[in-house]
């Protein structure tokens, strides 16, 4: 039997932000495309992408007190984001994801976000496996 690769269990539809958004545009957005996580897009060809989830939001906002439409998303994203390549074996990205205590990581090909990979996606494959 072949390795799976990201590419057999990523998902392709990110929802990318502003750096420069607020944490209400980002919560906002969240909830319209319903994902609990946003890639971050680069300022320029130099940067990298971040990642920010409802965890970032939810620290921010509660334990830290801060405010949701002063603060901007870069001030509390993951950046830069964890990523991998397409043709991975999805066995080394569990290994990553496990030995870094991440949720997510983002695909890249290129330098361009081409994707998203959770633990959801990797249980759901090996779930169906199980079939």
């Amino acid at each position: 039997m072949a390795a799976k690769l990201v590419r057999d269990v990523m998902v392709t539809d990110i929802v990318t932000i502003s750096p420069f958004s607020t944490l209400r545009d980002a919560l906002t957005l969240m909830r319209e495309r319903g994902v609990k996580s946003l890639v971050v897009e680069r300022h320029d060809e130099h940067d990298a992408y971040g990642i920010l989830t409802y965890t970032h939001i939810l620290k921010t906002i509660i334990a830290e007190e801060g405010d949701i439409d002063l603060i901007n998303v870069y001030d509390v994203s993951a950046k830069p984001a964890l990523s991998v390549h397409p043709s991975l074996a999805t066995k080394h990205v569990a290994k990553l994801m496990y030995g870094q205590n991440i949720k997510r990581v983002l695909v890249t090909e290129n330098n361009t976000a081409v994707g998203i990979v959770t633990t959801n996606d990797l249980v759901r494959e090996v779930l169906r496996l199980m079939e």
